[in-house]
């Protein structure tokens, strides 16, 4: 695993039940410009239950990818208590998580 993959998945862990953030903002912590690249490390996340990717959505609030599909990736955040529709978090900027 990288160091980029480590620190990034220690991030996620940090995002509380009930909240998102998004993948500028784990980028910004992790000081990289590197948007492509936290996706794709997003994307191989070896324990989801543990490192909580579905919490990360996209910049203005759209729910976005899951390597289990959109559908199970909205279940998720809705047993948290955060509310999607029509593909967007409700009250997103108040559910938004900065590190």
């Amino acid at each position: 695993m990288t160091s980029l993959q480590t620190q990034c998945y220690a991030l996620l862990k940090q995002i509380p039940r009930g909240k998102v953030t998004t993948y500028g903002e784990l980028a910004q912590a992790l000081d990289t410009k590197a948007y492509q690249a936290i996706g794709q490390i997003l994307k191989r996340n070896p324990n989801l239950v543990e490192v909580p990717c579905h919490r990360v959505v996209k910049s203005n609030g759209e729910v976005g990818d899951y390597v289990d599909g959109v559908e199970q990736k909205v279940a998720l955040l809705a047993e948290e208590g955060v509310a999607v529709k029509e593909g967007r978090v409700v009250d997103f900027e108040e559910r938004l998580f900065r590190f």
